[in-house]
Parts: C-alpha cells; sequence; structure tokens
C-alpha cells in the first residue's frame, strides 16, 4: 500500500509541474507583459504611472529577465503563498482569493456530499425495483434534472423562495448580516440560504450520478458471486450494500476526483444569477479582461483540485478493492 501511495505522490507531483509550465505559458500567451497592460488601464483611466512603481513591479516579477527565470520567479512564489498581482483589481491576487475561497469550499463540499447522499441511495432504490413505479418515477426526475437549465432552476427556487418562504434571494446572506461579525444568528441565516445554491448545482450532477449507479447495479446484480451469495442464506439487504453496491460503485469513486473542480467551474453562471461571493464571477471576470495572474492562478487551483481530488479518488479505491494496489 506505501509503494501504491509512492507512485501516486510522485504522479500528482509531476502533473502539477507539467501543469504549473503549461499555465505559465498561457499567461505569456497576450503580446506584451502584463506592466504594459496594466500601465495602458491607467492611461486610459487618466492616472499616469510613476516610474519608480513601473521599475519595482518589473523588478518584481523579472519582466526584464528570459522567459525561464520569469517562470521560476513565479513558481517559486506560487509555493510561498506569492501569486503575483491583479492589474484590473490593483489588489495582491491572493486576497482576492481567500475573500471567496472559503464560501467556494463551502458550496462544493456541501453540493458533493448533497449529491452522493440523495443519488447513492436512489440509484440503489431504481436498481433494486428495476421497471417498478419507483424505478420510473426516479428517471423521470433524473432525466428532468439533466434536461432543466441550471440558471432556469436557479431563477425559480428563487422565486419560490421569497414568495413562499420569505426569504431574501441573492447572496449568501440577509442584508442585515452581510457585514455583521460572526455568532450564531450569522451562521442561521448562512445556513438558511445556503440550500438554495447546493440544490441548484448539485440537481444535475444527482440525476446523472443516480442513473449511473443504476445502471452499475443492475450489471453487478446478475454476476454469479451475487446469486451465490443469496444462496448462502444471506439477508438481501447484506448481498445489496456489502457485495454488489460495493462493487458497483468503483466507476462512481472515479469520478470523484473531477467533482470538485468541475462543481467550481461547473457553478459559475449559478453563482452570477445568484449573486454568490465565490470564485466563479471573478475567474470569469479575470479571462474577460485578461488579468493574466489572477486568471493563471485560478488556473493552477483548478488543476491543483483535479490531481489531488484524483489522488483521494485512487486511495479511496484501493481501500475498498484491495486488488489495485498490487496493479
Amino acid at each position: 500500500m506505501l509503494a501504491y501511495i509512492a507512485r501516486r505522490l510522485i504522479y500528482m507531483v509531476s502533473t502539477l509541474i507539467l501543469i504549473s509550465i503549461v499555465g505559465f505559458g498561457i499567461i505569456n500567451l497576450p503580446p506584451g507583459t502584463y506592466l504594459d497592460v496594466y500601465i495602458a488601464q491607467r492611461q486610459i483611466q487618466g492616472t499616469s504611472t510613476a516610474e519608480s512603481e513601473i521599475e519595482a513591479l518589473r523588478k518584481r516579477f523579472a519582466l526584464d529577465q528570459p522567459l525561464h527565470v520569469q517562470y521560476w520567479k513565479w513558481a517559486t512564489g506560487f509555493v510561498r503563498g506569492d501569486f503575483g498581482r491583479s492589474f484590473q483589481y490593483n489588489r495582491e491576487v491572493k486576497d482576492l482569493i481567500w475573500e471567496r475561497l472559503g464560501y467556494t469550499i463551502l458550496i462544493s463540499v456541501a453540493t458533493l456530499l448533497f449529491t452522493w447522499a440523495i443519488a447513492i441511495p436512489l440509484g440503489v432504490y431504481a436498481a433494486t425495483h428495476q421497471y417498478q413505479i419507483g424505478d420510473n418515477l426516479a428517471a423521470v426526475v433524473g432525466m428532468a434534472g439533466l434536461s432543466i437549465p441550471n440558471f432556469m432552476l436557479a431563477l425559480v427556487l428563487m422565486v419560490i423562495a421569497q414568495r413562499y418562504f420569505g426569504q431574501s434571494v441573492g447572496g449568501l446572506f440577509s442584508n442585515e448580516y452581510i457585514d455583521a461579525p460572526w455568532n450564531l444568528a450569522k451562521l442561521w441565516d448562512l445556513l438558511k440560504h445556503l440550500w438554495l445554491p447546493v440544490v441548484v448545482v448539485g440537481t444535475s450532477g444527482t440525476a446523472g450520478l443516480m442513473r449511473m449507479m443504476r445502471g452499475n447495479l443492475l450489471d453487478v446484480l446478475n454476476m454469479q458471486y451475487v446469486q451465490a451469495a443469496r444462496a448462502r442464506g444471506l439477508p438481501e439487504y447484506a448481498v445489496i450494500w456489502k457485495h454488489a453496491v460495493r462493487n458497483a460503485i468503483h466507476p462512481l469513486i472515479m469520478l470523484l476526483g473531477m467533482s470538485l473542480p468541475s462543481i467550481i467551474s461547473g457553478s459559475l453562471v449559478v453563482s452570477v444569477v445568484l449573486s454568490l461571493p465565490t470564485t466563479g464571477p471573478l475567474y470569469f471576470e479575470a479571462l474577460r479582461n485578461q488579468d493574466m495572474f489572477l486568471a493563471g492562478t485560478f488556473l493552477m487551483f483548478l488543476s491543483t483540485a483535479l490531481v489531488v481530488g484524483n489522488f483521494l479518488a485512487d486511495l479511496l479505491l484501493a481501500w475498498i478493492d484491495p486488488r489495485i494496489r498490487y496493479e
């Protein structure tokens, strides 16, 4: 098991290094330097930039050095937590990201828990009640979840929450708690607003995961070892959950590593519609305005989430199925 973990760690680190090189190349694709863009923006605004400030920024980001020196400066700064400067917001990138990263992680983790907690039991129920009313109803709900656009579902739920529950919509807090210090009342207000983005973002993922679980479990239930477990007189719940589900869930665990970055990037439209203080709209604005340090940092964050997620999924899969450790 330790050798398996070591191999996966080596793959993870080497992949991140390769991604950082590609990401830095993407950052340098636009003509000119980031400093040229910053100076041009200041001139459009009618504000002059002091020569001492320009020289300080040029030395900080090694813009007067060869490309490999600039990469080393950026990569080593990234490891230390220095992600560069956003010229659009005229602030440090790390300050912009930390302001929104906590809420993004909260929504992403809550969405993952919601998706798996709903999709797995429904998929198991649909497979064990094939072609019955429950299975047909789950199929209809699943198709609806995959077909309805997230932004439309967000608008419908906003109307329901405001009209029937009297809840303020837009953002994660009511107006009186936006700038209030943290206490139990503010935490409860956050939880009251959190269900809306979690349900909207997790609906399509829940529907797809449920259908996948149903199909995998139907294949496993027809295998001989499941029939042999029943022949030994094991209870039906033990046959289903201990033997069949444990093998049918393998493909879902393999997809688990890709879930977090897809939720973070896929919730962009929902974040805009619901006015959520997450990283999605900030990433979109960075790409639209060519704020390359901010966009490149987001690219590395999403890549790191994907690689680390795959690493954790590999470990979980190896724990569930020991045969994988020896491949």
